[in-house]
């Protein structure tokens, strides 16, 4: 995560996640474009984070198809909004090193 002031970028970084969790549990499908929108804003895709981007991919994939309004299992949506949250906790953990 290139940051020019990461104490403040992380701050930005979890205030939006906080504000999307609450929508994701209120209307999961709904808001998992979103908070795709958001990882990927943060997510560097590079080999050290490989693992990362896989879940990425997969959780996109799965907003993808919530957006173009394709039926989506509820257990998929889950599984994304999993992945996402575990991104989350992995790019929080890795800029408060920084």
């Amino acid at each position: 995560m290139s940051m020019n002031d990461p104490g403040l970028e992380l701050h930005e970084w979890e205030t939006r996640w906080q504000e999307l969790e609450q929508s994701l549990a209120d209307d999961p499908a709904g808001t998992l474009p979103e908070a795709c929108d958001l990882v990927e804003e943060t997510l560097l895709v590079d080999d050290e984070r490989e693992e990362l981007a896989a879940a990425y991919r997969s959780a996109r994939d799965t907003a993808d198809r919530v957006e173009r309004g394709e039926d989506v299992d509820p257990g998929d949506v889950g599984a994304a909004i999993e992945n996402l949250r575990s991104i989350h906790a992995a790019l929080s953990v890795d800029t408060s090193a920084e």
